[in-house]
Parts: C-alpha cells; structure tokens; sequence
C-alpha cells in the first residue's frame, strides 16, 4: 500500500511539473537558423514532353514523368480531383524547370506547379524597380538609388525567393512577370 501511495505522489508532481512546463512561452527561433526542406524536383524538361505530360530529367540523372492536369481534367474523384497543374513559362526541351507535385496511390507523378527557370531568367522592370535574375542565384539590380535591391533568388517549394522576399509567380511568359504575395501583386517587364 505504502508503494501505490509513493507512487501517486510521484504521479501527481510529475502532472503538476508537466503542466507548469507548458505555461511557459514558446521559445522563437530566427528564421535564419532554420532550414526549411525543399519539395521541388530540379531538372531539364525532356524530349519526351507533350501538352499533359512533361518528361523531366533531374539533376540527379532520374527521369520522371509528370501528369500536367488543367481545367477540364475530370479525375475519378481521387487524390487529384480539382488539382490543376499551374504550369509557368511553358515547357520546351532543354528547359531548366523547377516542379512541385504529388504521387497518387498508383504511383502517377501530378505536377502542381511547374516554374521554367530559364523562362524567369533575364532583365525585368517596373515602375520602382529594374533588375536581371541570372542563372546561380544571382540578381542584380539596375537602379543604384534603389534602397532595398534584391541580390540573390532561389526557388523554395515551388515559390520565388528574393532575398528575403517569398512571391507566387502567378504568371510568366515570355515578355511579362507577375509576382504576389501578401503585401501585393507586382508586374514586371522584360526588357531586351
């Protein structure tokens, strides 16, 4: 009896210490520090591309192949129903790409966001802005006055970062870039 009673007392502090713990404030970490994994799949689009498949062969040497879905592909209510592939900058041949997606039971690849990287390369401008996102990561900005210019991009999880800047690309083609992200929409022009 002197052993349950032991026990319970332990049991009881352990309770009263675990639920002091969590009164306590949630320690922050820096976003530096943090390393955040990367779903994007690197590669060069492939030959055997078409207008609802896209062959990508990766950095890694792997050949995949993704299911590029769009507006009126009617799936059987799986996984993929109302997924729409949002493909930026086309695909052609020889393409660096940049591709987020997800695998269904039977093991089909479903792209979600296709990014041509070698569509986002070059010279853009705006109205406060004039900047070249070259190939390595590298940006460099073309207005010296400019306060706060971006230096560096990377693709992350199917989205654009600019320094420290996170932005969709809701639309690249060939002569125009828009960018969003919770302080706004921003419209880019390619220059030549």
């Amino acid at each position: 009896m002197n052993k349950l009673k032991l026990f319970l007392a332990v049991a009881i502090v352990m309770l009263v210490a675990g639920c002091n713990d969590r009164k306590q404030k949630p320690q922050t970490v820096d976003n530096d520090d943090v390393e955040v994994a990367d779903s994007t799949v690197y590669g060069v689009c492939g030959d055997g591309t078409s207008m609802h498949s896209m062959e990508l062969i990766t950095d890694a040497g792997d050949t995949l192949t993704y299911t590029i879905l769009d507006a009126e592909a009617d799936m059987d209510g799986g996984i993929t129903e109302g997924i729409v592939s949002n493909v930026e900058g086309g695909f052609m041949a020889g393409d660096k790409m940049a591709v987020t997606g997800l695998k269904t039971a039977d093991g089909e690849l479903v792209a979600t966001r296709v990014i041509n990287v070698t569509s986002l390369l070059g010279h853009w401008t705006s109205i406060d802005r004039n900047f070249m996102i070259e190939e390595g990561g590298t940006v460099h900005s073309e207005v010296k006055a400019e306060t706060d210019p971006w230096t560096s991009w990377k693709i992350l999880n199917g989205q654009l970062l600019l320094n420290r800047d996170t932005f969709d690309i809701t639309s690249l083609s060939a002569d125009s870039l828009y960018l969003e992200n919770p302080k706004g929409i921003y419209t880019y022009k390619r220059q030549k």
